[in-house]
């Protein structure tokens, strides 16, 4: 397939090319630093910033949250979410 794009070099405001499962922990960070967040089932997820500070976001099916967290928490998320990067 020809991508016209190749040759540029991705921006945190460009769109996404990759995703990954999210399977939400306690204490393990996710693999891959996400550009945004997903939303498949609404309900709340926890995130966790780079800094260590932990907020709950209440999310509706196909919301997207541009966040990019280190963690998802198990205790305190309902959602179901994959990372796009």
């Amino acid at each position: 397939m020809s991508d016209t794009f190749a040759s540029f070099q991705p921006g945190l405001s460009d769109v996404a090319t990759r995703h990954f499962a999210v399977t939400p922990s306690d204490s393990t960070d996710l693999a891959v630093k996400p550009r945004a967040i997903f939303c498949k089932v609404a309900g709340d997820v926890a995130i966790r910033d780079e800094g260590g500070t932990d907020i709950t976001y209440t999310l509706t099916q196909g919301q997207i949250l541009p966040f990019r967290g280190v963690r998802i928490l198990s205790t305190g998320t309902t959602a179901t979410v994959v990372g796009w990067y």
